[in-house]
């Protein structure tokens, strides 16, 4: 079932670019006319990144990427969609910012000489489409300098035990098989005349600690909040500027994580 992950999620992701750039949810007219991409979360657990050298693992068409370019950081952004890494460097140029684009799998990462990073930074919906987060690990200890960290902020894995409606416990919290799915539309226009496939996968948070404390990283940061800075759910109510619960079930479950390691 997992040999054509890559081919099944890539082709999704491809489908859906054009529709998340037109999107009010990714609101490209405001992020050209000067407005960050980056939320509170992750903005929090960066600190300063001015003349820091960054490495953005999938990064969709690069919004966060070139919003980090814009706060003067060297950044060097991945994603597995060739349709998203050529609208990361076409809006590269449209907004006069500097940064290298990269269309590669996480996994295949190692080959490429990118040298070494004072952070990498991944966020929002990453982990679920890789299978093995050893793999992953290793990737990210091997592209952080000694004293370079990681910067992670991501849907918790509880939200995926849920169906769409979050009406009930539909999946397994631990990652004991893929969860091959049909989808329909996409979190940024569910009315797009979208159908496709995914196959993707759960991390606990105890599968994702243990593969970074096994790289020899250091943990400095572990925060978990109650809302979402996205409307990317069904049944979701705004609660303030920028956060977002599950109707029926505000303050009741964790939406999002965050974690800071350091090599």
């Amino acid at each position: 079932m997992e040999h054509n992950y890559l081919e099944k999620n890539k082709a999704s992701w491809n489908a859906r670019t054009s529709y998340h750039l037109k999107s009010a949810f990714y609101d490209l007219a405001g992020f050209l006319d000067g407005k960050t991409s980056l939320k509170p979360f992750e903005l929090g657990l960066l600190g300063e990144v001015k003349g820091k050298r960054i490495l953005h693992l999938q990064c969709h068409f690069g919004q966060d990427t070139l919003s980090l370019a814009r706060m003067g950081a060297e950044v060097v952004g991945v994603d597995l969609s060739d349709v998203a890494i050529a609208a990361a460097e076409d809006l590269a140029e449209k907004a006069g910012l500097d940064a290298r684009f990269i269309c590669a799998d996480v996994y295949g990462l190692k080959a490429i000489d990118l040298g070494e990073f004072d952070i990498v930074f991944t966020t929002y919906g990453v982990l679920g489409w890789l299978p093995d987060m050893g793999r992953w690990a290793e990737v990210v200890a091997h592209f952080l300098k000694k004293g370079g960290k990681l910067v992670l902020v991501e849907f918790h894995p509880v939200v995926w035990m849920y169906d769409d409606n979050f009406e009930q416990m539909s999946y397994g919290y631990f990652n004991r098989a893929a969860f091959v799915e049909q989808m329909n539309g996409t979190y940024a226009d569910r009315d797009a005349p979208l159908a496709h496939e995914e196959i993707c996968w759960n991390h606990p948070l105890s599968e994702v600690f243990t593969a970074l404390l096994g790289q020899d990283l250091r943990l400095l940061q572990f925060e978990e909040w109650d809302y979402s800075p996205y409307p990317c759910f069904s049944k979701i109510v705004n609660i303030a500027p920028e956060r977002w619960q599950i109707e029926g079930k505000e303050g009741k479950m964790p939406l999002v994580y965050g974690v800071e390691f350091l090599k």
